[in-house]
């Protein structure tokens, strides 16, 4: 594989799960679980089949989506352009 092929799953699902944040009809504590259900979900489509490789590399696909999603929202806030 490379390097596009690995990253793009990050980037969709961050960008589902921006999608789904903005929504407000899902609260932020169930984002995080949502993410490594759809995670799986990805990795098992993409492979085929399930074993406990597949649940951690959904899982891993999850979590760093959510941390994307984190980081884009910390930058957002913080780098606001100062109002007078």
């Amino acid at each position: 594989m490379d390097f596009t092929n690995e990253f793009v799953p990050y980037v969709a699902l961050a960008v589902i799960l921006w999608a789904i944040r903005e929504t407000k009809k899902v609260s932020n504590k169930w984002i995080p679980i949502l993410a490594v259900v759809l995670g799986i979900g990805y990795a098992f489509w993409e492979e085929g089949n399930l074993t406990p490789l597949i649940l951690l590399k959904g899982a891993q696909y999850g979590l760093l989506a959510v941390g994307s999603v984190a980081a884009v929202k910390y930058f957002l806030e913080t780098h606001k352009p100062y109002k007078n």
